[in-house]
């Protein structure tokens, strides 16, 4: 043994105390394209599958909890292996025939091949599992409801942004990633979009072809969106949408949510949670007293839930705050629209509504809908401090909203309902409703 080995492994001599023991990983049990079999017990919040093979880690997309798979291995990790499912060997009870012929290729829908209830199933245990791991909920699973459905599995989505890009096929492929790659793979025709966009997407494509073969671009992203008035291709162009009794114009890129089948529960149910007392929609009287009079919607984005407020009786006054200058002008256009005059918009990091606010906070209650990164400290401070009646917080992305419920359970919030709801059938994702309310 030389000396420096020496030293690191008895503890003496001056390189223990200059080197450090070299990091110990788990040696990888498999060999690159090593065929295994697999037991599926679960699924990742990625949608794939997930195994143990003497207790090592193995991850494989599309395949269900309750099969076993022959899966080929293709990466090793420090602590877990990625494999290709090559055959099922034995099919779980819940395995349904994929309706598009592109599925496990297509990276865009994960759950294809799960029966609906299944799906719905999945979802609320993955939310439920969330709330207690990082939320650290104790018993998480009586909190959440059942997953809301959308009214539709397929045909639902309203917005479809296929890629083109140079490359060496003549002509180049128009659709979306492969499923693990950066790779574009040809999508002719989308299941989960509404029938008015794949009746429109041959020409979408013919027209990226024809730009690709006249060497007019290196590539782009297309859009098309099916609105009130017809397919928008232009993302300036102005969008308009009916939800809840509104009649709502933005800009045809901007965001907006891309179920409208589902949308009007979805924004009902959120400010039913709001409101609170007997309002709330579940058949509970979730506060004590009477529904909270007065909405502040952080992060309020085109004012759907501020707009959907003023409009629907619930509340008095509502007030949006926005970051996008242009978002707020939207906003206050259709608040003008819809001859509505109890709402007011502002444009300004979400932290700001509490400077604007001129509500008492005991009868107010802040709807929250962050972007996929959640919450910032600066925001949680200040609405802790601000302590409103009732919080409900939207989101996208269940890990980092668990993740910011911690300041706000410490700082003497209660859960009162869990509510996931599937805006998007077929798919890994989940939008979450939470509501929160001051223990009194």
């Amino acid at each position: 043994m030389s000396d420096i080995a020496t030293a690191n492994a008895t503890g003496t001599g001056a390189a223990a105390e200059t080197r450090r023991a070299p990091k110990k990983f788990n040696p990888t049990p498999f060999a690159y394209h090593e065929e295994i079999e697999v037991e599926i017990t679960t699924l990742t919040n990625l949608g794939d599958g997930l195994g143990r093979v003497n207790g090592w880690v193995v991850m494989v997309p599309f395949a269900l909890p309750g099969e076993r798979v022959l899966a080929r291995v293709w990466h090793n990790a420090a602590n877990f292996s990625r494999a290709d499912c090559v055959r099922i060997v034995t099919a779980a009870p819940e395995r349904v025939e994929p309706r598009c012929p592109l599925f496990g290729t297509c990276g865009g829908c994960q759950y294809q091949n799960l029966a609906r209830d299944a799906q719905l199933a999945w979802k609320t245990r993955q939310v439920a599992e969330l709330l207690e791991r990082l939320a650290g909920v104790a018993g998480a699973a009586d909190l959440v409801s059942p997953c809301f459905p959308s009214p539709r599995q397929y045909g639902y989505r309203s917005k479809i942004t296929p890629h083109w890009e140079k490359s060496g096929f003549v002509p180049p492929p128009v659709g979306f990633l492969a499923a693990g790659s950066k790779r574009i793979i040809d999508v002719p025709r989308c299941p989960i979009a509404t029938d008015a966009i794949n009746a429109a997407l041959p020409a979408a494509r013919e027209a990226a072809v024809r730009d690709a073969a006249a060497g007019r671009r290196r590539g782009a992203t297309l859009l098309l969106r099916d609105t009130a008035e017809g397919i928008v291709t232009d993302p300036r162009a102005t969008a308009v949408e009916n939800v809840a009794g509104l009649r709502l114009r933005f800009p045809a890129g901007e965001f907006f949510q891309n179920n409208p089948f589902i949308l009007p529960a979805f924004v009902d149910c959120a400010l039913a949670q709001a409101a609170g007392g007997d309002a709330a929609g579940d058949g509970k009287n979730n506060a004590a007293g009477a529904p909270c009079r007065f909405l502040l919607d952080a992060y309020c984005g085109s004012g759907l839930f501020a707009l959907a407020a003023a409009a629907g009786g619930r509340f008095e006054r509502a007030l949006g705050v926005e970051i996008s200058a242009d978002a707020v002008r939207n906003a206050t256009a259709n608040a003008a629209a819809n001859g509505l005059k109890n709402v007011r918009f502002a444009a300004g990091d979400a932290a700001r509504i509490f400077a604007e606010a001129d509500t008492p906070a005991a009868e107010t209650a802040v709807l929250m809908d962050p972007p996929r990164r959640g919450s910032d400290a600066a925001f949680l401070e200040q609405l802790i401090a601000f302590a409103p009646r009732r919080i409900v917080y939207v989101s996208c992305a269940p890990d980092t909203q668990m993740r910011d419920l911690r300041p706000l359970l410490a700082a003497g919030y209660a859960i009162e309902r869990v509510q996931p709801f599937d805006l998007f059938p077929q798919t890994r994702h989940i939008e979450n409703i939470i509501t929160l309310a001051r223990r009194q």
